[in-house]
């Protein structure tokens, strides 16, 4: 398969991309920068510098794939409308005659909200309107729009860790120049996570399969509080357990939905993943090896320019 992944050098866009390029599929990626080319390049991965904003910059290499990965999130700036043009640029490619496409593209667990221990699955209806509504309008599109020509996928990853870091990332960072490990609320709540490497396995596995019009979570078994991981992540980086806290309502005056998405207390089932394509999460949960984990997301510190 050719397969094409916006936001091919962020966290998630570029294990996606490595994944297929180790199975052995043509992969190229949408970059900004010069820069980013390198380590991607380095990989067997294509790359083209470019910008959502701009879908002309991308479109050369977007036509001559069969599979779309939208993994890009414009989290500072609009994210919403630059997460609609890029869908919208994908599903009007898809009605060129004569080639079958796959699109998948990447929403979260937050849209489940508060689901505290009760164990929610892809067929929840949820009662209140989701966190990021907009985001649930595009996975609707999506679905919807499956037909012969375009088979849409939907994942919704939970809390994504290892490798450089995702949000766990930020225990590390604050533990080693704080000493302590800052988090939001009084961290009693649990959120769904996902190794990044299990993650990028199930896109893979969703692209390979001959499924069409799906949605499936992509969460581990793990049940961590989030105080139990940040003090993992604490002790990992040399702070000894130590934690800090930030009061939910400063955090939410400043950091808007992003602090309701880290305050949600939930429980995501991912079996159907397991039943449909085999799927089976590898890594049994963040703080179980956090010692590993700050190894690898300080190797990556050290990369950066």
């Amino acid at each position: 398969m050719r397969v094409f992944v916006t936001g091919a050098s962020g966290y998630i866009g570029s294990t996606v991309a490595e994944a297929f390029r180790r199975k052995g599929h043509w992969v190229a990626g949408l970059v900004r920068s010069e820069e980013k080319k390198r380590p991607l390049e380095a990989r067997e991965i294509r790359t083209v510098v470019g910008d959502m904003k701009n879908p002309a910059s991308y479109l050369p290499l977007a036509t001559e794939s069969d599979v779309w990965v939208h993994a890009a999130a414009e989290w500072a700036g609009d994210f919403e409308g630059l997460d609609r043009a890029t869908m919208n640029t994908f599903l009007d490619l898809a009605k060129q005659p004569g080639r079958t496409r796959i699109l998948i593209y990447t929403s979260g667990v937050w849209l489940y909200g508060k689901t505290g221990n009760n164990l929610v699955n892809e067929s929840y209806a949820m009662e209140a309107p989701p966190l990021l509504r907009w985001r649930w309008d595009h996975e609707q599109k999506i679905l919807q729009a499956s037909t012969k020509q375009l088979r849409g996928i939907v994942i919704r990853p939970g809390c994504v860790y290892g490798g450089r870091g995702g949000l766990t990332g930020s225990w590390f960072d604050s533990a080693r120049r704080k000493g302590a490990a800052q988090i939001i609320g009084d961290g009693k709540n649990r959120w769904a996570t996902i190794h990044v490497e299990d993650l990028a396995d199930l896109y893979v596995r969703a692209a390979e399969s001959r499924l069409s019009g799906e949605l499936f979570n992509a969460t581990d078994r793990s049940r961590f509080t989030v105080l139990e991981m940040a003090e993992a992540a604490s002790r990992s980086a040399g702070a000894n357990g130590r934690v800090a806290f930030t009061p939910a309502e400063e955090a939410r005056k400043t950091m808007g939905f992003f602090a309701e998405g880290l305050l949600l207390d939930q429980h995501v089932d991912s079996s159907k993943a397991l039943q449909v394509l085999g799927w089976n999460p590898r890594f049994g949960g963040f703080a179980e090896n956090s010692s590993r984990y700050f190894q690898a997301w300080r190797a990556h510190q050290a990369d950066k320019p």
